[in-house]
Formats: C-alpha cells, structure tokens, sequence
C-alpha cells in the first residue's frame, strides 16, 4: 500500500533554509585541509607541522580514477541537461579542484569559479607543478580561463 506524506509549510521553510545554508557555505574547493580559505590570498597557508601531511595524497591509482570518473560523470549529466559547455560555478571549481588533487601530489590549492573562469591560489612543491595549473584546469569542459594565483612553497 502506497502512503503519501504531506510537509507542513513550516517543514518546507526549514528544509529549504537548510538547503541553502548548506550550499552557501560550499563557496571553494580545496585539495587539502590546509590550502587557503580564499583565493584571494597568494599562497598563504598554514605552515605544516614537522613536515607531516596534512592530506593523503591522490597519486594513489585507485584515488586517481575515482577522481577522473567523477569528472567524466558531471560532464555526462551535464551533457544530458542542455548546453555542455555552460556549466554552474559550483561544478567547475569541484571538477578543477578534482583535477588538481589528482595529478599536483601534495599541493594546497583552493579553487573558484566565477562564471566560467577559474581562480587558483595556494601552494606547490615545485615551479614543474605550478605549470602544470593552468592546462589542467583548462581541460575541464566549460573552463574559459585560469588565473593561477599559487606559488612555489619557498
């Protein structure tokens, strides 16, 4: 037997306010814990401690391949819904930062999305890795530009 719930107007307003509390407070992707809460900040980020990782690194294969499926399953959903190359902020910055994670080992990077322009700022372990920033973020479907904000940790 089919039973129907009905939701009071109150319910409604309370589920519906916490829906956007929560998305509001997703506003940048990070690759670590520790990358900067903004990308307005040129790398800076908290210094770790005895040189421990604050996060596992994505260079594990497995981690690598979850990351690139998620990206290809956005680009398909987002394939299905209209436009391909007209994208909301939120996905791009994720499917960046996804990117990011699994091909920069060990780099604290934050990532915004603005349209369809895409900020980068935080830190990397070398000038190789720095360079690589800005074409793999422009391998994302929707990505009309990169501003890389990061720098090499000194």
């Amino acid at each position: 037997m089919n039973k129907i719930t009905k939701i009071s107007i109150p319910q409604l307003l309370l589920l519906s306010g916490l829906l956007v509390t929560t998305l509001g407070a997703c506003n940048a992707a990070k690759t670590a814990s520790d990358a900067p809460n903004s990308t307005k900040d040129n790398g800076a980020v908290s210094v770790e401690k005895n040189g421990q990782a604050t996060q596992a690194d994505a260079q594990n294969a497995t981690r690598k391949q979850q990351l690139e499926a998620d990206i290809r399953s956005r680009e398909q959903r987002n394939n299905m819904g209209g436009d391909p190359l007209k994208r909301a902020e939120a996905d791009l910055a994720s499917e960046v930062r996804s990117k990011l994670e699994a091909n920069i080992p060990r780099g604290k990077l934050t990532v915004t999305a603005e349209k369809s322009e895409i900020t980068v700022a935080g830190v990397v372990a070398n000038q190789a890795q720095l360079d690589k920033i800005k074409p793999l973020a422009m391998e994302i479907k929707g990505v009309s530009s990169v501003t890389v904000k990061a720098v090499v940790n000194p």
